[in-house]
């Protein structure tokens, strides 16, 4: 009697199904949804029982390497973006001590830039978030002296123009493509929260297990949160209200390669412009609605980096096809009237992401473990 192996679920980004269901699940699930992979199921046109099944394949071989409900954490706790002068020497041992021991480092990533230029001394940048009410420059001034690292510059954003991923529903997007309208700038104000409320969003942010990937996801949260499934629904929906919900999202490994050797992106650009003083809004507006923007944020880079004061990311598999809608968005900005003062590319080397933390509990821990020390590198 013969047996016949059971068929395996294909895990590549490429996959014509699986390229379907990204294109939704990336970042076209907004705010929070009671059954977010119903609904990435109507708009992807697949069905639920293949949607369920193609992302836990593509979750447990590392193609996805999480799935969450992200937040606006802009709106819960003091964020930046931080550009770090480390010895050469100790660049990779840095990168690596700020992605495992820092809660509050989220993205990391060593960046470099085609000519020596402004700012291009700066090899390692993070995005840090301390939980509302705490310091940023004293956090930073407790990394630094945890790494040895010479010098921080702290860049909060003062507005926020284009916030998503969507790799592979970007792939095939023509140079220069933008929406009919300026995009809308959001503001991080801080927005504060009652503790129900709190209990609700700690147990709602964290990434999905593979078990958790099913038609009622939020079910265990609401148990973690202690309050019942209709009441845990209910108060995620007033947190969305409040503008402190992100999307729902598959988030693809998108730098390293997959076990298949395949790669989603191969190149990560920082754009900075610098544009006249008053015109920060509207340049940000007009960055933001090119569709290709994955984060375009009004950040004042200060004489470090040449006064720049919009900065935004493109990924790309493709170095030149980037250059081409930096050119693009160049060009735009001059039709507008927006003249360019200065601008430049820092290109992403190593990298890792995980969701910055923003409890005030853990915080008061991270800072009592490592009181006293110095130079842990």
């Amino acid at each position: 009697m013969s047996t016949t192996a059971a068929p395996t679920v294909p895990t590549a980004h490429t996959d014509p199904i699986n390229s379907q269901i990204l294109s939704v699940s990336e970042d076209l699930v907004p705010g929070f949804q009671r059954y977010p992979f119903q609904l990435i199921a109507e708009k992807s046109g697949i069905e639920l029982p293949v949607v369920l099944e193609r992302i836990q394949a593509m979750m447990a071989d590392g193609v996805i390497r999480r799935t969450r409900q992200t937040l606006l954490a802009t709106k819960l706790a003091h964020g930046a973006l931080c550009a770090w002068k480390v010895d050469a020497d100790k660049l990779d041992a840095t990168f690596d001590w700020m992605f495992r021991e820092d809660p509050f480092s989220g993205h990391v990533v060593t960046r470099s830039t085609d000519r020596e230029i402004s700012g291009s001394e700066y090899k390692l940048w993070t995005t840090l978030k301390v939980p509302q009410g705490e310091s940023l420059e004293e956090h930073g001034e407790a990394l630094k002296r945890l790494t040895g690292a010479h010098e921080f510059i702290l860049m909060p954003a003062k507005g926020i123009f284009a916030l998503g991923v969507g790799h592979v529903r970007r792939k095939t997007m023509e140079i220069g493509e933008r929406s009919p309208e300026p995009a809308v700038m959001t503001t991080t104000l801080t927005v504060e929260l009652e503790p129900l409320e709190w209990d609700v969003l700690l147990a709602l942010k964290e990434e999905l297990t593979l078990e958790e990937i099913n038609e009622n996801p939020w079910e265990g949260r609401a148990k973690i949160a202690g309050v019942d499934l209709d009441t845990f629904c209910q108060i995620a929906e007033g947190l969305d209200k409040k503008k402190v919900i992100g999307r729902f999202s598959t988030f693809l490994e998108h730098v390293k390669p997959t076990a298949s050797g395949e790669r989603v992106t191969r190149f990560n650009a920082l754009f900075h412009w610098k544009v006249p003083e008053g015109m920060q809004a509207q340049a940000g507006s007009e960055v933001g609605r090119h569709m290709i923007m994955t984060h375009c944020y009004w950040r004042e880079g200060g004489p470090q980096f040449g006064g720049v004061n919009i900065m935004g990311v493109v990924h790309g598999t493709e170095k030149d096809r980037v250059l081409a809608h930096k050119a693009a968005i160049d060009a735009h900005l001059a039709e507008c009237g927006i003249p360019l003062l200065y601008t430049n590319v820092f290109w992403g080397g190593r990298s890792e992401i995980k969701p910055s933390e923003i409890s005030p509990k853990i915080y008061r821990e991270f800072h009592e473990k490592w009181a006293g020390k110095s130079n842990v590198i």
